[in-house]
Formats: structure tokens, C-alpha cells, sequence
């Protein structure tokens, strides 16, 4: 039997995604092994304003009894992990510049638009998004101020990972953190194991990327 598609897990996930209050921002599938002993590995990738590990396990649960009813991958075993985007996520659509609200960026300006000052490409603190504009803090934590630009006169947008918090300055210009979002320069890691009613599940939070793991495989669960 043929792999299902990205395009087909896709269709197959968005509904039961999007009643549990997700935004599905795409599905990955990798293989591994030889032909007779392949495993695919199924990534759901999904976002909310403020989703946290439980919920996500959760989803994950109701993700593998979908898929496993849906049958279409017939007898090749597969590892579902349901995540959220990692920190270095690219900035694309409205929603993800609301939610990057306080956090510092990359940016990149299209081709022949006037930066507010200096290069075309700089680091900024994500501010409030006011309908097709967003603003921008920049100069850092010495001398922040505050710019807007159009969401059209920007290439690209990335946000960056910070090892230390951010001026005060900074943050109330851009108008604080999104609620249940982690905070800039808190990048930490905890990991726990636990259990779905798929089998044996490892869990991972880290801030700001959720994720959880559901497997049928034998292999037990490992606290780090």
C-alpha cells in the first residue's frame, strides 16, 4: 500500500485540528528502513495563542486514533509527533507576527524598499500588529524606539533565540509578551515522559516549541 501523502494527512488532520482551537501550519512525513521494515514518521505541526503540553498530548492522542481509523497506512508502523513551530520559525502570516509579539527578529526587506534607518536586513523587537503594518522596536536595550512597517515591504522575518531577557525599555514599546507565550532570553528545556492511550509516549516541552510523541513501540518512556 502507498504512503499517504503530506497533502492527504493534511486534509485528514485539519478538521479535528481546528475544532481543538489549533491552526495546522503543515504536516511532515519522513521514512526510515528498508523496504520491508519501513517506519514513517508523521510531524503535525500546529499553533495556537496559547496552547500548552497538556493540550497538546491530548491532540495527539485524538491525532493517532484519526489516523489509525483512517487506515491509509495500512501495515507500516509510524512515530506521530505533534509539535509546535521551534523558536527559528519564519514569520509568514498575521497570526504569526501576533504571536511573536515581544520577541527579537530577523528581518529582511524586499528589494528597493527604504529601511526605516541603516541596512535592509536588522534585528528588531516584534511589536503590535495594526492591521497590514506591524511595529518594530529598534536599538536594542541602550536607545529602543519604535518604527512601523508594512507587512508588504518585509521579505522575510525570523524569529531569533535570546540567552538574555530583554530591556525593559524594549518590551513595553512592543507592547509586552503575548499572554501563555515564554518569555525572550528563557530558553529552557524540560523533558518528561508519560503515557497516551496510543502506548508509550516521551513528551518534550521546550519553550517556546511543545511537542508530544505518541508510539506504539515497545520502548519505555526516559525522564531527562
Amino acid at each position: 500500500m502507498p504512503m499517504p501523502t503530506e497533502e492527504r494527512v493534511s486534509q485528514l488532520v485539519a478538521g479535528l485540528v481546528e475544532r481543538r482551537g489549533f491552526d495546522l501550519e503543515g504536516v511532515e512525513i519522513a521514512t526510515a528502513g528498508k523496504r520491508a521494515d519501513t517506519q514513517a514518521r508523521v510531524q503535525v505541526i500546529v499553533d495556537s495563542d496559547a496552547s500548552d503540553l497538556d493540550s497538546i498530548a491530548t491532540l495527539s492522542t485524538e491525532l493517532s486514533t484519526l489516523l489509525d481509523d483512517a487506515g491509509d497506512f495500512g501495515e507500516t508502523p509510524y512515530l506521530l509527533e505533534v509539535t509546535t513551530p521551534g523558536i527559528d520559525r519564519p514569520l509568514t502570516a498575521d497570526r504569526h507576527w501576533r504571536r511573536a509579539q515581544g520577541r527579537k527578529v530577523r528581518v529582511a526587506l524586499r528589494d528597493g524598499v527604504q529601511p526605516p534607518e541603516g541596512a535592509a536586513s536588522f534585528e528588531a523587537r516584534v511589536g503590535v500588529l495594526i492591521g497590514d503594518s506591524v511595529a518594530l522596536v529598534l536599538g536594542g536595550k541602550r536607545a529602543p524606539h519604535r518604527v512601523t512597517v508594512p507587512l508588504t515591504d518585509i521579505a522575510s522575518a525570523v524569529v531569533q533565540v535570546e540567552f538574555s531577557p530583554p530591556g525593559a525599555g524594549e518590551l513595553e514599546l512592543a507592547g509586552g509578551v503575548v499572554p501563555g507565550r515564554p518569555a525572550p532570553g528563557r530558553e529552557e528545556a524540560v523533558a518528561i515522559a508519560d503515557t497516551s492511550s496510543s502506548g508509550p509516549a516521551r513528551r518534550t516541552l521546550n519553550a517556546p516549541h511543545e511537542s508530544a510523541t505518541a508510539s506504539d513501540s515497545p520502548t519505555e518512556g526516559i525522564v531527562e
